[in-house]
């Protein structure tokens, strides 16, 4: 029995994965991960999960960083550690040390991508990585009587050179160093590289894995998504931001305001992770999007099989009736939907009755994933707005199992004698269904 569990439960998740199998292929993501990452044993396992997206048609841009291998190296010799305002004072000794620390972080990742999967169909894929000088830099200089050394910030990303780059199939890594047009060598963060690529590339997704689990909310749970106005309005707020994800968070809406449609902030010490933000319907961060990830509208004919498929089981259970395609293509124009991410996970129904000025809330249905959210009864605020919009002054619902629930948000128990006599004639008696009405 637990073999057949498992097997039904991969198939559910290959089929609602491919959607997106589907969607990323020939995508540009830009994928940021800190030198912590490449320490962490797991390591191998993002390296593959990447090798993975790479092998899908994902054309990726990979930022490293290397923060405590440079620490290393400094401790090692004796040198002092400066930081001002989060930044590396970049001296002669310490640029040094970077350049050794990124040069070995990048020749191990480059080993580690040429192993292509190990241990899987695909071990030995032939995985081809281009890095070079993509990005030129200038100096911080000095600032508030701080002088940076050789501390620098993004000047220019080749856009054209790294998009030639992927065009021909190879995953591009960039290292936080930077390049003047003098042949200097500038410390760089990983975060404004990866922000500054994403932003000139037009990514369709920028990537932090960052050291914590996500956004939290005042509760301390994770914030899934924002849409680019509600996380620019955190900032705006002050509020209170793990101190480590800040600087990702201001990024990624930095990004998004200038282009990216997606950016994701999502635990490194799990392990797939990527997968799973990647490849569920909700992973497992924070998103913020650009464009809508879920919103409420009137349905389109495009709809319809959507619709079908979210009220069949609920017609099977015998909580709804049955509706033809047809019957659903024909009345179309009476639906609003919630969709998420592409897929419809909410509908309901309107039909007016404008001689009594009243209507009717039908196919009021949510998809059990989403039924703790609130989604059902925000759909029945959308629809009681529209209703007052059209001039009805009561809603009235037929059900057999939810009476309680309509109860709770204002219903009240009717006859059928208070329906309107076009209703009445189509009431069916061997439902038996409850009435229950509201004054609007």
């Amino acid at each position: 029995m637990p073999e057949i569990y498992n097997e039904s439960q991969f198939v559910a998740w290959f089929r609602s994965s491919s959607p997106y199998i589907n969607a990323f292929r020939g995508r540009t993501f830009v994928i940021a991960f800190g030198g912590e990452a490449v320490a962490d044993e797991q390591y191998a396992h993002l390296i593959h999960d990447i090798a993975l997206l790479n092998s899908l048609g994902v054309r990726l841009v990979l930022v490293h960083g290397a923060r405590p291998q440079i620490e290393q190296r400094l401790r090692q010799s004796g040198a002092a550690i400066q930081y001002v305002q989060g930044l590396r004072v970049t001296d002669d000794t310490a640029l040094a040390a970077v350049k050794e620390a990124v040069g070995t972080l990048r020749v191990e990742i480059e080993a580690l991508l040429s192993m292509g999967l190990a241990n899987s169909p695909m071990a030995g894929a032939r995985l081809r990585v281009a890095s070079g000088n993509f990005v030129t830099a200038r100096p911080l200089g000095v600032r508030d009587g701080i002088d940076y050394c050789h501390t620098g910030e993004v000047r220019r990303v080749d856009a054209e050179a790294i998009r030639q780059r992927l065009d021909d199939g190879a995953i591009v890594l960039l290292s936080p160093l930077g390049y003047s047009p003098t042949g200097e060598v500038f410390n760089l963060t990983a975060i404004e590289v990866a922000t500054e690529t994403a932003a000139t590339l037009g990514a369709d997704k920028l990537v932090y894995l960052v050291e914590t689990p996500g956004l939290p909310d005042a509760q301390q749970h994770l914030v899934r998504q924002l849409s680019l106005a509600e996380a620019a309005r955190w900032l705006d707020e002050r509020r209170t931001l793990p101190g480590k994800l800040e600087p990702y968070f201001r990024n990624a809406v930095q990004a998004c305001g200038r282009g990216v449609r997606r950016a994701h902030l999502i635990d490194r010490h799990v392990d797939g992770a990527l997968l799973l933000e990647l490849f569920t319907r909700d992973g497992i961060g924070t998103l913020i999007t650009a464009d809508i990830y879920e919103g409420t509208r009137k349905a389109t004919i495009d709809d319809v099989g959507g619709i079908l498929e979210l009220i069949a089981p609920l017609e099977m259970e015998g909580i709804l009736v049955r509706r033809s395609r047809e019957r659903l293509e024909t009345e179309i124009d009476r639906f609003t939907v919630v969709e998420r991410d592409g897929m419809i996970i909410a509908c309901a129904a309107l039909y007016p009755f404008k001689d009594e000025a009243m209507a009717e809330l039908a196919c009021l249905a949510v998809h059990p994933s989403y039924r703790d959210g609130g989604r059902g009864e925000a759909l029945l605020t959308y629809i009681e707005r529209e209703a007052k919009l059209q001039g009805l002054q009561k809603l009235f619902v037929l059900t057999t199992r939810t009476t309680h629930w309509f109860q709770e948000r204002g219903f009240r128990p009717s006859q059928i004698a208070d329906l309107p006599i076009d209703r009445q004639r189509l009431y069916n008696y061997q439902r038996k269904s409850k009435v229950l009405s509201k004054e609007l």
